[in-house]
């Protein structure tokens, strides 16, 4: 076959350091959102939608062929740590955890994800952020250690 072809939906989860409400101001929120989608695209990936609340964030996008998770998702938390620094000294110590969690998402459940992630502030109403991500871990089987699992 001649040609590479690849359609790879991911959702990305990740949150703040120690999960500190950073993104408290709906404003800076939702210029970080965007932001993120312009460094998921600058990596030749495709952005559906960044969501997320104070403390955390969810991106549904199409994996690039040509960049690694690992890499995209780094480069993602380290342009956008260095870009909200830049906005205000109240953002001065604003770190991202060191890990991340990326969750394969079949075509068929694509609207549903994005329905997900576009309701965030309703649902954070109801449950935390490590809630949520433990029943992620869960409904993925996903192994994990709890003595690495938040910083």
């Amino acid at each position: 076959m001649p040609q590479s072809l690849s359609q790879m939906y991911v959702h990305i989860i990740f949150s703040t350091k120690e999960q500190i409400p950073f993104l408290k101001d709906i404003d800076i929120r939702k210029e970080m959102h965007a932001y993120l989608a312009s460094i998921i695209k600058a990596y030749a990936n495709i952005p559906l939608i960044v969501g997320g609340v104070e403390d955390h964030i969810h991106i549904l996008c199409v994996l690039s062929k040509t960049n690694t998770l690992a890499k995209v998702v780094g480069e993602t938390k380290r342009n956008s740590s260095k870009w909200i620094k830049t906005k205000d000294a109240i953002y001065s110590d604003f770190l991202w955890q060191r890990g991340y969690g990326a969750f394969s998402v079949s075509h068929s459940q694509i609207k549903r994800v994005h329905r997900y992630i576009n309701n965030q502030e309703q649902h954070h109403k109801k449950i935390s952020f490590k809630e949520e991500y433990l029943d992620f871990l869960e409904k993925h089987e996903q192994e994990f250690d709890d003595r690495y699992l938040w910083d």
